[in-house]
């Protein structure tokens, strides 16, 4: 049995201007907009290349807006990522990579300013958020 993740709710406070953040910054496609009455409204979005959407709405969750955390979207480059996010108005972070080379401590926290200079994959991040603060850390595996 294949278990796919398909979408992901995320709570925001403005539909509207989720919609317009994902679309016109942050470049993810409009799949859906469906408002059959003033208590429901459902919006899916799907990132470049991806096979998971998210969703934001009217009715779909009591989670408090922004409190989604560190979803992963993941980049075949992270530097040009940085550029096409920061050129749409994107409050992007600075790249940062990984300290450690060895494999046992690879994930201790010690990073460092910039692009891994290996480009080892999973090694180098960056990270934004939406208007409401749900947050998201771009991941560059090759």
């Amino acid at each position: 049995m294949d278990y796919r993740i398909e979408v992901l709710t995320l709570p925001v406070a403005d539909v509207d201007r989720a919609a317009r953040f994902y679309t016109e910054q942050a470049g993810f496609t409009l799949d859906v907009d469906y408002r059959p009455n003033e208590e429901f409204r459902v919006v899916q979005l799907t990132p470049p290349g991806s096979a998971c959407s998210i969703q934001f709405g009217t009715g779909l969750t009591d989670a408090a807006p922004g409190s989604a955390r560190a979803g992963y979207l993941v980049v075949a480059d992270i530097e040009a990522a940085h550029r096409e996010l920061a050129g749409r108005g994107v409050p992007v972070g600075a790249i940062r990579h990984k300290k450690t080379v060895d494999r046992q401590a690879d994930w201790q926290g010690d990073f460092a300013p910039g692009p891994d200079p290996r480009r080892r994959d999973y090694a180098s991040f960056l990270d934004f958020a939406d208007p409401d603060g749900n947050t998201w850390v771009v991941q560059e595996r090759r």
